[in-house]
Parts: C-alpha cells; sequence; structure tokens
C-alpha cells in the first residue's frame, strides 16, 4: 500500500479499477493460493523452526510430494528459508523470513474473522460436505 493513502482509500482505488495482471490484490491471492500453501505457513508460524517430518506430521492429509511442492514455491516466493545441515544424519530445516513474518497480521485477522463468523458446526458441516463424508 502506498504511504500516503490509508486503508480505506487504498481498497476504494482497488475496488474501482479493473483487475490488472499487476494488482497487488491478484498477485497476493495468487502467492497464497494452493491447497497446501497457507497451512504450510500457518504451521511454521506456530514454531520457529520446523524440520520436514514435523511439518507433515502437523498437516493432515498432505503427501510428501505436495509438501516438497508448497514448501519449494514458498522457498522461492521469500516466504520460507530453507537452511540445509551438512552432518550425519543430515536434515533440513524450514522457517519463515521476514517477508514470510509479515504475514502473521493477515493470520491473525483471518483468525479473528473465523472466531466471528464460523461456528464449529457449521464448519464441520462444511468439511464433510466437501469430503462426501456426510455425518
Amino acid at each position: 500500500m502506498q504511504q500516503d493513502l490509508t486503508p480505506e482509500t487504498y481498497w476504494d482505488r482497488i475496488l474501482h479499477q479493473p483487475i490488472q495482471e499487476d494488482c497487488p490484490m491478484r498477485r497476493t491471492l495468487e502467492l497464497l493460493s494452493g491447497k497446501w500453501r497457507l497451512y504450510v505457513l500457518y504451521v511454521l508460524s506456530k514454531a520457529s523452526v520446523c524440520r520436514f517430518g514435523a511439518l507433515k506430521r502437523a498437516i493432515p492429509g498432505i503427501t510428501s510430494t505436495m509438501l516438497t511442492h508448497a514448501l519449494r514455491d514458498l522457498e522461492t516466493l521469500g516466504i520460507v528459508h530453507r537452511e540445509q545441515f551438512n552432518e550425519v544424519p543430515p536434515h533440513v530445516e524450514y522457517s519463515l523470513t521476514e517477508k514470510g513474518l509479515a504475514l502473521l497480521p493477515v493470520f491473525t485477522e483471518l483468525a479473528k474473522w473465523g472466531e466471528t463468523y464460523l461456528d464449529p458446526v457449521s464448519y464441520t458441516h462444511l468439511r464433510a460436505h466437501e469430503t462426501g463424508a456426510y455425518l
């Protein structure tokens, strides 16, 4: 957001312009899109450093391949830092970069929204509908 604009003015400007390739909202939504990226960021935000296995255990339903893809994408985007330790046994640790940490206020706002508008019963029904596992 430009420094001289209030959030309201900035949002009004975005709403009244046609969606452009370089629109900051569009670029941000594309950056955070995908089934697993936000979940990976959420788990990393709860730990300062996390190994691959711990990430995989913390994200139900993710495969090793999908986790690898999500981590590589986030690393390429400069949101996640990957540090490889060449020792016996070798291991890799992941953490949020400064750019990734800057997303934490966004997660806070999403959590507030969820607490306000999503009750557990509605969420459970939605998840059952998505998976076909009706209760």
